[in-house]
């Protein structure tokens, strides 16, 4: 494979993406800094095919991107290759408003054809190829210039070696025929709604200290709020104020600016500057919450009270064993949380009852809480068994234990 050198300028990135775009994927990876900053700031960029790679330095003088990112989102030929690369499409997402499509990522991937629950690349190159990668440079500072030859090299082997991975994985997920199983998991990835900043929603990723509507309508309009101030000011959300903080506002409202110098986890220059200032405007134009826009009811167990959890906990174990039996990440397969609602009663709008998840699992797990299923231990295995077949000689010519679950709907 050819390694080019460092592309610093528009002509050499335009000629590389040209002979790119004839492949048949690429593997991307961006390498970033954004501990102190809101949005990430892109450091470098390594791309590469199966006969040449190369990493581009966004930061070089005059240097223009467009090539390259008319390539990630507007070629519609080529596969674009990430491992956990979630990081990598918000990039490409801040830089254009859209995201790169086909897209592919090993790290998910890995999770239809093993037990791999989120494999880090270091242990899937040691996987495929049985190389061992040197993580001397995984700690750069990637906005600092000039990069050695050994940062650039570190960097571009993640594009090089997961060019080698790719097609060996693909053949592993056609013979096992569980690549419709990726497609909508793929198409999350890609999906541009995921990575856009929604403020009406960033109330959500705070732990909601009542479901009394007034402090709900503060907690929403301070969270909007935070958004915009860290946005503008490009700097960490929690630099502007900690989620436990703006919590406790949204409870117990200052009665005026002065009062947010009392206020755990703000400066005493609060009480007199700007920032404070727009806060208590916030505050004061703050409605309560709609019914319609209240988070759900968190259901409080199943129809059995306490048993609940017992029926919850026997389907993580159902769950267990059918990853194990069909080789798949448990967590591809279902999500605890709707493990739980289906043990509360709930059957609908749950991935588990739906599409490959049904066929595989979730089908075995309504049978499971609906009394038709069960856990029969055989010469020491844990086995399942359709009640129907408990008599079966399979199971009855040899001693077994059989655990029968039954959930009323």
């Amino acid at each position: 494979m050819k390694i080019h050198p460092l592309i610093t300028t528009t002509e050499a990135l335009t000629e590389l993406c040209e002979r790119l775009a004839k492949a048949d994927f690429i593997t991307v990876d961006t390498e970033f800094m954004r501990e102190n900053t809101f949005w990430p700031e892109l450091c470098l960029v390594q791309i590469a095919d199966d006969k040449e790679a190369a990493a581009i330095d966004p930061l070089a003088p005059g240097i223009d991107l467009k090539p390259l990112l008319d390539l990630m989102c507007e070629n519609e030929d080529v596969l674009k290759v990430f491992h956990a690369g979630g990081q990598d499409v918000e990039i490409i997402y801040n830089l254009t408003g859209k995201t790169p499509h086909p897209i592919f990522d090993t790290q998910i991937a890995m999770m239809a054809v093993s037990q791999s629950e989120q494999i880090g690349y270091s242990n899937l190159v040691e996987s495929w190829l049985g190389l061992t990668i040197d993580k001397g440079a995984r700690f750069t500072d990637w906005s600092r210039r000039p990069l050695t030859e050994r940062q650039i090299e570190y960097a571009i082997g993640d594009v090089t070696h997961l060019s080698k991975i790719f097609p060996k994985l693909l053949k592993r997920l056609i013979k096992t025929g569980r690549g419709t199983w990726l497609d909508i998991e793929m198409e999350k990835l890609a999906d541009p709604e995921h990575y856009r900043v929604d403020l009406e929603t960033a109330w959500q990723r705070i732990r909601a200290p009542s479901r009394n509507t007034a402090v709900l309508g503060r907690l929403k309009a301070l969270a909007a709020w935070r958004e915009r101030e860290a946005m503008d000011k490009n700097i960490p959300r929690g630099r502007i104020m900690r989620d436990e903080t703006l919590a406790d506002i949204a409870s117990h409202p200052p009665r005026d600016q002065a009062d947010l110098a009392k206020v755990r986890g703000l400066s005493a220059g609060w009480k007199e500057n700007d920032i404070g200032r727009r806060l208590m405007q916030t505050l004061a134009e703050a409605k309560p919450m709609t019914e319609a826009e209240m988070p759900p009811k968190a259901p409080r167990g199943a129809p059995l009270g306490k048993e609940g959890a017992l029926v919850a906990d026997l389907l993580k174990l159902l769950l267990k064993i059918r990853s194990r039996e069909i080789d798949i990440a448990a967590r591809l397969l279902a999500r605890t949380d709707d493990l739980e609602l289906l043990a509360a009663g709930q059957r609908k709008n749950l991935a588990i009852l739906e599409g490959w998840r049904f066929e595989q699992f979730g089908r075995d797990a309504l049978e499971l809480v609906e009394g038709k299923l069960a856990f029969a231990v055989v010469n020491g295995k844990l086995k399942m068994a359709h009640i129907d077949n408990i008599a079966d000689k399979d199971v009855a010519g040899e001693e077994a234990v059989e655990i029968v679950v039954h959930v009323d709907d």
